[in-house]
């Protein structure tokens, strides 16, 4: 059986879903697509950071990472509006 390796559609699907749920996540739960965003874009990066790299990956890394501390300071009520 052949092993299948991955291809630059995964990556460019991966990269495609870590944006969406980056962008979702600063509506609602934060807390969890916001790390999911930040691993879908690091697996579209290839786990690396020389090359390279397509645009959405980063951007799901970015915006991923953004999402995830923000959802951290509203849960410990240090954002804006006072938290739980």
């Amino acid at each position: 059986m052949p092993v299948r390796t991955s291809t630059r559609t995964d990556t460019g699907t991966l990269a495609i879903i870590g944006v969406i749920c980056a962008i979702a996540g600063f509506f609602v739960l934060g807390i969890v697509l916001g790390p999911v965003a930040v691993i879908c874009g690091w697996l579209a990066m290839g786990r690396t950071w020389g090359g390279s790299k397509p645009i959405p990956a980063v951007i799901a890394l970015i915006l991923g990472a953004i999402d995830t501390i923000v959802a951290l300071l509203w849960l410990t009520g240090a954002g804006w509006g006072g938290g739980l």
